[in-house]
């Protein structure tokens, strides 16, 4: 039987790697705290809102802070590299795993997809599991998701890890270490990642709570923002009249937007905004800020630019210490993982995975013609590297390499194929 089969719920079959999970043995209580936080399974803020993945999502901050960091992640090409000596980096494009990561990574999913998913899970639950199925030689061959929801990891006397999924039936199938490959960032036990949604539980929870009751507020139209006033004492008739008008408003149609005709003397009084209502206003403003910051996402990106020259001297400032300080961190994790947990073969041991962050300048023309440009005055950059950086194809005698401007010969790098490593181009 294979794999796909056995993962997609046909009868499992004896499995050299599987070994047999022990069920789980239940949670310890031993206070009323304990009880709490059973029953509430952890999630309830001090706000009153249940804050979990899902419902956290729901914040269109963290929306904006998920999708944002995981399409960085998703976008940007992977290359397996390998060190062929001290010097010389080359394409692995041969190994099976560069088409895991840029062409197929299973059956379902295309590689921005799976990079995307995948990423997105480290950023709302810590953790990101993938199955790993290997050919006869070892390596790679592609990569099935698993739910971390599903998924518990534990450390074994050995040291090792196990890494125990439960399926949709209840079935629980336990993997070794070398089967998975396991995403994480901030750890305190060396071995299960922490998330964001823990540690902000009270700022999104507050966010949640906050727009629950202005939802509320503008539902049954609690906030006042003008009035009627009457010299002395509406008639009932009048009083008919107006209440029908003012209905006919509330709920918009064809006299939307037009005039009410007061009678009997009445004036209309604009009303201005409360502290109440600023203080909200104000209240829902820290809230954004503080979710952003546990993302390390900087607030313009999320579309708050009221302080667009909180960090260095602008924007641009900004979205560099977003990428020198965020979402570095998460392209460590990529690198490190994949390289560790997908490249372990021993038929090669000078492969490694390597981020190309150049890419995120694909979409500045200006920046990088500019690079383009000191690369080649600086003598490090020839023509077909350029090209090569552009999806060009190379052309005759592009492998030169001119020196600087205040040399007077240019340099030639014998053996030049354009294939050099170009990951900071």
């Amino acid at each position: 039987m294979g794999l796909m089969s056995f993962l997609l719920g046909a009868p499992p079959s004896a499995s050299p790697r599987a070994m047999a999970a022990t069920p789980g043995e239940g949670v310890l209580i031993t206070s009323p705290a304990d009880l709490e936080a059973a029953l509430r399974d952890g999630n309830l803020s001090a706000s009153g809102a249940a804050v979990t993945p899902e419902t956290a999502m729901r914040v269109a901050v963290v929306f904006r802070c998920v999708s944002l960091i995981s399409g960085v992640a998703a976008t940007l090409p992977m290359q397996i590299k390998r060190r062929v000596d001290d010097r010389t980096r080359v394409n692995a494009t041969d190994v099976p795993m560069w088409s895991v990561l840029n062409r197929r990574p299973n059956r379902w999913q295309k590689p921005a997809q799976f990079k995307r998913m995948m990423q997105a899970h480290v950023l709302l639950r810590g953790n990101a599991y993938a199955l790993k199925v290997r050919d006869v030689r070892g390596r790679v061959m592609a990569l099935i998701p698993l739910h971390p929801d599903r998924v518990r990891v534990e450390q074994l006397d050995d040291l090792s890890l196990r890494y125990t999924w439960t399926r949709k039936d209840g079935r629980q199938t336990a993997f070794a270490q070398e089967d998975i490959l396991h995403l994480f960032k901030l750890t305190f036990d060396g071995f299960r990642g922490v998330t964001p949604i823990t540690y902000a539980r009270e700022s999104i929870g507050a966010s949640l709570t906050m727009e629950r009751h202005g939802a509320t507020v503008f539902k049954n139209g609690a906030n006042v923002s003008s009035a009627l006033k009457h010299p002395k004492k509406l008639t009932e008739e009048a009083h008919a009249r107006l209440r029908a008008d003012m209905q006919e408003f509330r709920t918009g149609g064809a006299r939307d937007g037009e005039t009410i005709i007061l009678e009997e003397g009445m004036d209309w009084v604009r009303m201005g905004m409360t502290a109440v209502d600023a203080q909200w206003i104000e209240a829902r403003k820290l809230s954004r800020s503080d979710i952003g910051m546990v993302y390390g996402v900087p607030p313009h990106m999320y579309g708050d630019t009221e302080k667009s020259t909180s960090w260095g001297t602008g924007i641009e400032q900004q979205t560099q210490g977003f990428v020198t300080f965020g979402v570095e961190d998460d392209f460590t994790m990529w690198e490190e993982g994949v390289t560790v947990d997908c490249l372990d073969a021993p038929a090669d041991d000078g492969l490694y995975m390597r981020i190309k962050r150049g890419a995120l300048i694909k979409g500045d023309i200006k920046t990088r013609y500019t690079a383009y440009q000191i690369g080649r005055n600086g003598g490090w950059l020839s023509k077909n590297d350029i090209r090569g950086l552009e999806d060009m194809n190379p052309i005759e005698g592009g492998d030169d390499y001119d020196a600087p401007l205040n040399s007077n010969a240019a340099v030639k790098i014998g053996g030049g194929t354009g294939k050099e490593d170009d990951d900071d181009a």
